[in-house]
């Protein structure tokens, strides 16, 4: 029997260079491809949310909001929908915030930075003002679709929450600094000035002639009035 293992040598070197070569390959391609798949799955999310906007704003709206409708109206499956949202739910928290996104509804956060409550209570009206102004028409058939359909009832009600909250603070603040000895409790001031912060105050005001901006300053004065700040 030989000793020689020359031969050997070279079929080891050919066996350990091509998984050697494979694995660097997979391994530099892999970002490639999730990065791609991210694309896609954004772009598809984005096509949804478009759809869905499109479905508010037509006449078939009025047979409601469903994953089905919206699935017909981007031309997808009802599965795709499902899978990029969970379920009809999920799908509307993620168009509320791409309305608050175009809204710069993500900037209001600033408006509790404010060193004067009065500034901030200002700001906080002047943002709702703007927020109800861009998307008027797609907000103003989302709340007459809320009162029909309890699931957009559900995810409307958080949102509103969130309002309440903000109110709260910043009353608190004007009270702590202000000492409000209005005709009107904490939680009464509170309620009061969410109903004239919403959209069918700003929306009603408002009318055909003119924007929910337009009239800010006109909440602003109601709400210092019931704060009983009307003179400052």
């Amino acid at each position: 029997m030989s000793n020689d293992l020359s031969g050997c040598k070279s079929v080891v070197k050919i066996k350990t260079a091509i998984p050697i070569k494979a694995v660097a390959s997979t391994r530099n391609s892999r970002p490639y491809r999730l990065d791609k798949r991210q694309t896609t799955i954004d772009e598809k999310r984005g096509k949804i949310i478009n759809a869905a906007r499109a479905l508010i704003l037509s006449e078939r709206a009025l047979a409601g909001f469903s994953v089905d409708a919206v699935a017909k109206q981007a031309g997808v499956a009802r599965a795709t929908v499902y899978n990029q949202f969970g379920n009809k739910l999920g799908l509307l928290e993620v168009l509320f915030d791409d309305l608050a996104g175009r809204g710069g509804m993500f900037e209001l956060k600033e408006v509790f930075k404010k060193e004067n409550p009065l500034d901030a209570l200002n700001e906080f009206v002047a943002a709702f003002g703007r927020f109800w102004t861009t998307d008027r028409i797609i907000i103003r058939r989302l709340h007459a679709m809320i009162t029909l359909d309890a699931e957009m009832e559900k995810a409307d009600a958080a949102r509103q929450q969130r309002r309440r909250k903000g109110l709260r603070v910043i009353v608190g603040r004007l009270n702590e600094k202000y000492k409000l000895a209005g005709d009107f409790s904490f939680d009464e001031i509170i309620e009061i000035a969410h109903t004239l912060t919403g959209f069918e105050t700003f929306d009603a005001l408002a009318g055909t002639t003119r924007t929910p901006e337009d009239v800010v300053p006109t909440v602003q004065k109601l709400i210092l009035e019931v704060l009983g700040l009307d003179d400052l």
